[in-house]
């Protein structure tokens, strides 16, 4: 029996896909032509991401963990948040904070929306 080893894609509708996948590429470093992975070449088809863990969970439909009018959240996971978010600051993009996000146990989060105005959980691994 077969089994399956990772999220292989992530596929979403955006009123203009190429201007929103140079956003991505541009502003986080994610998406095709980019490698989170030093050790692997860009491709210009594949983000390269680095092995860690995963979240995979649904959530309830009345959650307000994130807008209701969306049906997902990206989470990304990152070595450093502080530097990660300098370009959202520096752009005056709104940047999410809750203290009770965060836990040392868990590591710490913040929240940010691309252009098109879907969320995006940045997510910084307890260290350890």
């Amino acid at each position: 029996m077969g089994h399956v080893k990772g999220i292989g894609g992530l596929f979403f509708r955006a009123r203009d896909p190429e201007a929103l996948s140079a956003w991505y590429r541009e502003r986080l470093g994610v998406g095709g032509g980019c490698s989170a992975d030093e050790s692997v070449p860009p491709n210009q088809w594949v983000w390269n991401v680095t092995a860690g863990p995963l979240v995979f969970a649904p959530f309830k439909a009345d959650s307000d963990y994130f807008p209701a009018d969306r049906q997902h959240m990206l989470n990304l996971r990152v070595d450093d948040l502080d530097a990660v978010l300098v370009p959202f600051h520096d752009a005056g993009d709104e940047v999410i904070t809750k203290d009770e996000w965060n836990d040392p146990a868990v590591g710490r989060f913040a929240r940010v929306h691309d252009p098109e105005g879907n969320p995006i959980e940045l997510w910084e691994p307890a260290k350890g």
